[in-house]
C-alpha cells in the first residue's frame, strides 16, 4: 500500500501542473484581462489613480498616478504608464517565463496578492474556507443520511408502489436546477411571497457576538438550513439512486442466495452480507459527490445566499479578471480534489481487503 500512495502522490504532480497550465493557457485568450480592467476604471474614474497610488508596489506607478486627473483630461493614459503597470503585474514576461514564476511560488503557498484587493490570496482563501466547507460537509452528511437508508429500501421494494412513486420524486428534483431550486425555497421559506421562517441572506445574525453559546449554535443552523437543503438536492438524487443499483447488484448473488438458505434472516443478509459489499461503489462515489458540493454547487448557493465562501470569491475573481485569485482557488480545489480522490482508494481498501492496489501500475 505505501508504494501505491507514493506513486499516486507522485501522479498528483503532472495532473495538478496540467491542469493549470490548460487553464493559464485558456486564460490569456479571454478579452478583459486585469490591465483593461484597470484601464477602464482609471478611464472612467479618474480619483481611481489615489486609490491605487495608495496599494501599488511600484514607485513610478505612483507618481504617474499623482497626476492621474490632468492626464484624464488630456484624452488618456501615457504608454509609459501603461508600460509600468503591465511590468507591476508581470505581464511584460513571455507566457513560460510567468507561468513556472507562478507554479513556482505556488509549491511554496505563495499565492500572492489579490490585484484589486490588496490582500494576500492565502489569507482570502483561509478567511472564506470555513464557510465552503462547512456548507460541503453538511450538504454531504445529509445527502448520505437520507439517500443510503432509502436505497436500500428502494432495493428491498424494487418494482413496488413505494419504489415507483421515490423514483418519481428523485427524479423530477434531480431534473430541477440547484439555482432554481435555491430560488424556490426562498420563495417559500424565507418571505419571499410566502412564509418568513428562515433568514435570506448570510451565515450568522447581526447580534451574533452577543448570543450565548447555545444561542450561536441554533443560529447559525437556522442559518445554514435553506443553503444545505439546496446543496443537497443533486447529490442526495445521485447518491440514492447509486445505492439502489449496488444494493440490488448484490443481491442477485449466489452467496445471498447460499446465506438465505442456511435458514438466515432477511435482516442478518442484508447488513451482515449485502451492505458491505454493496458499499464500495457508494464509498466509491463520496469524493465526487463532495468536491461537487464544495466547488461546483458552492458557487451558486454561496452567490445567491450572500455567504462569503470560495465559491463566491472565485466568481466574483473571474468577474474582476483577479488573477492571483483566479489561480490561487483554482489550484487549491484541484489540489484538495486529487487529495480526496486519494482517500477514496484507501477508504475503499480498508472496506475490502480483498482490493490489492499494490498490483496495479497506477
Amino acid at each position: 500500500m505505501g508504494a501505491y500512495i507514493v506513486r499516486r502522490l507522485l501522479l498528483m504532480i503532472p495532473t495538478l501542473v496540467g491542469i493549470m497550465i490548460l487553464n493559464f493557457a485558456l486564460i490569456q485568450f479571454v478579452p478583459g484581462g486585469p490591465i483593461e480592467q484597470l484601464i477602464a476604471r482609471l478611464e472612467g474614474h479618474g480619483d481611481v489613480f489615489a486609490q491605487i497610488a495608495g496599494t501599488g508596489g511600484d514607485a513610478g506607478i505612483n507618481e504617474q498616478v499623482e497626476g492621474g486627473e490632468s492626464i484624464l483630461k488630456n484624452g488618456g493614459l501615457p504608454p509609459e504608464f501603461l508600460a509600468k503597470l503591465r511590468a507591476e503585474y508581470g505581464f511584460d514576461k513571455p507566457f513560460f517565463t510567468r507561468f513556472a514564476d507562478m507554479m513556482w511560488k505556488y509549491v511554496q503557498f505563495d499565492f500572492g496578492e489579490s490585484y484589486f484587493r490588496s490582500v494576500r490570496v492565502v489569507d482570502l482563501i483561509l478567511e472564506k474556507m470555513p464557510v465552503s466547507i462547512t456548507l460541503g460537509l453538511w450538504a454531504t452528511l445529509l445527502a448520505t443520511i437520507i439517500s443510503i437508508p432509502l436505497g436500500i429500501a428502494k432495493a428491498v421494494r424494487d418494482g413496488s408502489r413505494f419504489d415507483t412513486v421515490t423514483s418519481t420524486i428523485i427524479i423530477v428534483a434531480y431534473a430541477i436546477p440547484t439555482f432554481l431550486f435555491a430560488v424556490m425555497l426562498m420563495i417559500f421559506f424565507a418571505g419571499g411571497s410566502y412564509w418568513r421562517i428562515f433568514p435570506l441572506t448570510g451565515l450568522t445574525s447581526d447580534n451574533w457576538e452577543e448570543l450565548s453559546m447555545l444561542g450561536k449554535v441554533a443560529d447559525y443552523f437556522w442559518h445554514i438550513t435553506l443553503p444545505v437543503i439546496a446543496s443537497t438536492i443533486g447529490g442526495f438524487a445521485t447518491l440514492t439512486l447509486l445505492t439502489k443499483n449496488s444494493f440490488l447488484d448484490e443481491i442477485r448473488k449466489q452467496y445471498v442466495v447460499t446465506a438465505r438458505a442456511k435458514g438466515l434472516t432477511e435482516r442478518r443478509v442484508l447488513y451482515g452480507h449485502v451492505f458491505r459489499n454493496a458499499m464500495l461503489i457508494v464509498i466509491a462515489g463520496f469524493p465526487s459527490m463532495l468536491i461537487g458540493v464544495l466547488f461546483g454547487g458552492s458557487v451558486i448557493i454561496e452567490t445567491i445566499f450572500s455567504l462569503d465562501g470560495l465559491g463566491r470569491l472565485g466568481f466574483e475573481a473571474a468577474i474582476s479578471r483577479d488573477y492571483p485569485i483566479m489561480f490561487g482557488t483554482l489550484f487549491f480545489f484541484t489540489l484538495m480534489g486529487l487529495i480526496i480522490g486519494l482517500i477514496s482508494d484507501l477508504t475503499y481498501a480498508w472496506v475490502d481487503p480483498r482490493i490489492d492496489f499494490e498490483a496495479r501500475r497506477v
